[in-house]
């Protein structure tokens, strides 16, 4: 019998000039791009890497050693990604996915989204008709830490202050990032929280709701009702359509995981986390528009009727972006 060295020393010896010719193609395409090669070296790619595999088969087939093995395996992985991989960049794939795939995913769970928003809404409209009728309930809806000294025993003049913060370039960066991070997190625990069959989501939104009404009942109490909303909508319009999308993609994968339909729990529960990884991308990239207008716009532009403007208009594109792109694509299976 032969030994197994000398079995892969003659595979390798009859096929190696093809796999260096391979390698050196896909080290090419890896540091250049396909424009790396030139048009005939491009199209025999294709035929080199059909080759090695058909080499790599053959080498399974008849037990070569290890090592050879694991050559293989490396060179066709990498050869795959070079003759399959998508022929568009980074930056025109970031901006179909943000143009098509995620409105087209917002839609395909907008029921979702609407309980979620339900929610939230409902929580506000408790929390400031509860808060409004008794001022020391804010206590119970509003952490101390996140309250920062905002509080019924806080002053008029001092919660008016707040809503004029002034800092300088160096401390609104840091404090959009710090915004950035906080509310990223309440996002992908939204999503995550979906495989707890939704019931955190729940309690998420409706916490977030009571947090915002209590907030807005301490201010409309002082007669800053009209300022507080200037206040918070320039940066709110992304920041909790964001949070009430990433709620909704929590309600999408709860939904799966609870109502598989006809198909195996498994296949619903994968196609649907799908989708609400796509909306929650979608999220986390709208809250980062919000932690820069929250770090910068609304901390420099002190005029009321200003921050009316611009939440108006984040409004319009926010409605324009999500109602753009391709019709959600059908899913009649999973």
């Amino acid at each position: 019998m032969i030994p197994t060295e000398l079995r892969s020393y003659a595979f390798r010896r009859e096929r190696e000039r093809g796999w260096s010719e391979l390698a050196r193609r896909v080290s090419a395409v890896e540091r250049g791009g396909p424009g790396a090669l030139g048009p005939t070296e491009l199209a025999e790619l294709p035929m080199l890497y059909r080759s090695a595999l058909s080499s790599l088969s053959v080498a399974r087939a008849i037990s070569l050693d290890r090592n050879l093995l694991d050559y293989l395996e490396s060179l066709c992985a990498r050869a795959f990604c070079c003759v399959h991989a998508p022929r568009r960049r980074w930056g025109p794939a970031l901006l179909a996915f943000l143009r098509h795939d995620v409105p087209a995913a917002v839609r395909g769970m907008a029921w979702h989204a609407a309980a979620a928003a339900f929610l939230m809404v409902f929580g506000a409209v408790a929390g400031f008709g509860l808060t409004l009728d008794d001022p020391v309930r804010f206590h119970a809806f509003v952490d101390p830490a996140y309250a920062q000294d905002r509080g019924p025993a806080a002053s008029t003049e001092a919660l008016r202050d707040a809503l004029y913060g002034r800092g300088s370039a160096a401390q609104l960066g840091a404090f959009s990032a710090m915004l950035f991070t906080h509310n990223a997190t309440i996002a992908l625990l939204c999503f995550s929280l979906g495989a707890a069959a939704g019931l955190p989501v729940l309690f998420l939104m409706l916490t977030n709701g009571l947090v915002l009404g209590a907030f807005a009942a301490l201010y409309h109490a002082r007669g800053l009702g009209a300022e507080f909303w200037a206040w918070i909508l320039p940066h709110g319009v992304p920041e909790l359509s964001a949070i009430v999308l990433a709620g909704g993609a929590g309600l999408k994968l709860a939904h799966g995981l609870l109502f598989p339909g006809p198909w195996p729990r498994p296949v619903t529960l994968c196609r649907a986390g799908r989708e609400a990884a796509v909306v929650t991308m979608g999220a986390l990239a709208l809250l980062f528009a919000a932690g820069l207008v929250e770090g910068f716009f609304r901390q420099s532009v002190h005029s009321v009727p200003l921050r009316y403007l611009m939440a108006g208009l984040g409004a319009v594109l926010l409605a324009a972006w999500l109602l753009s792109g391709a019709a959600a694509r059908p899913g009649t299976r999973p």
